[in-house]
């Protein structure tokens, strides 16, 4: 951290900047956030680590298509290549995941309707994002992507956190259940995604609107991803089948509203299956390293109910069969 203040620092002297900076409090990122202001206005500073800093580029890629295309994410105003900061507009502390816990159901619910209409416009953005030649059309989730996803969860479950690295007759049996899942999830890349689409990446700004974050890995996807991520990311308690058709007619609902075209709902439903596997499980992979390697601790509680949902939707596809006995195993430990 320090060296990323540094960086800070030598962009307010470079640029004659004389204000109190407060640190933000990142999630689970390597980046580092900065408050201060700047003409008169708060603005916040993303400093890039130097290994990582050609990725601003991404973020500044994406933040144009999304802003051209009238989805809300901070304005970007100012960019200094060299040091790796970018000063964005200050979009406020207030976080949606924060605001549904300290919430009861009712005002949760109208979050996640707010959250899941944000979905459609950004998958309307595709054809622009091609014709803009955008690195969001160029990345996808393909076959290579969806397994660097799911090896993490394998490395970073059973090595990283449990130091219990998996048999290798089981971690073969894996491998071939993985590049069965990913070779469907591949057919279905057609639309942008926004690739981390869940309530720690979404805040309330002054007016009450929310606001994307987080937006600079959007890549091509199957129109379930952002949804899955949304409705079960970092949840303890397994939302019920009801719930989840609820939520999933609402998104139907959006895509109509916003012209594009609705989903046929027996394919749309098996996908979002698909993709709950594959997600749910890089998210327990996420969790796992986050906890054991950088102390973030508070994930754990995530792990085994992301292990549940895998587990009752393979179950439900009658697939999966050695992923189902490995999970079994674990969520009765």
């Amino acid at each position: 951290m320090p060296q990323l203040r540094e960086k800070l620092d030598l962009y307010l002297t470079e640029n004659a900047i004389d204000s109190t900076v407060e640190q933000l409090t990142p999630d689970a990122s390597t980046r580092r956030y900065f408050r201060f202001s700047q003409k008169g206005r708060s603005v916040v500073a993303c400093v890039y680590p130097d290994e990582i800093k050609h990725l601003a580029r991404s973020y500044i890629d994406v933040t144009q298509l999304f802003l051209k295309n009238d989805l809300p994410v901070a304005e970007i105003y100012d960019f200094d290549e060299v040091n790796g900061v970018v000063i964005i507009e200050d979009l406020g502390d207030k976080i949606m995941r924060a605001e549904m816990e300290g919430g009861d159901a009712g005002r949760k619910d109208d979050l996640i309707r707010n959250a899941i209409d944000l979905i459609p416009r950004i998958q309307k953005a595709t054809e622009a994002a091609t014709e803009s030649n955008s690195i969001a059309s160029r990345l996808r989730f393909d076959v290579e992507k969806l397994m660097w996803e799911l090896n993490y969860f394998r490395i970073h479950y059973f090595t990283t956190y449990k130091k219990e690295p998996l048999p290798a007759e089981t971690d073969n049996a894996l491998d071939a259940e993985f590049m069965e899942l990913c070779a469907e999830l591949d057919s279905t890349a057609t639309v942008v995604c926004h690739r981390d689409f869940h309530a720690a990446n979404l805040m309330i700004d002054s007016s009450g609107s929310l606001r994307i974050i987080d937006h600079q890995d959007a890549r091509i996807g199957s129109p379930t991803y952002d949804l899955v991520s949304l409705l079960l990311d970092r949840v303890t308690e397994i939302p019920s089948e009801e719930w989840l058709t609820e939520m999933q007619e609402h998104f139907f609902r959006r895509c109509d509203a916003v012209g594009l075209e609705t989903p046929n709902r027996e394919s749309f439903l098996r996908e979002f299956q698909l993709q709950t596997v594959q997600r749910c499980l890089k998210a327990a992979g996420t969790f796992s390293f986050q906890s054991s390697s950088r102390g973030k601790t508070y994930f754990i509680p995530f792990i085994k109910p992301m292990f549940r949902i895998v587990f009752e939707t393979a179950r439900d596809l009658n697939r999966f069969g050695v992923l189902r006995e490995t999970l079994e195993n674990e969520l009765s430990n």
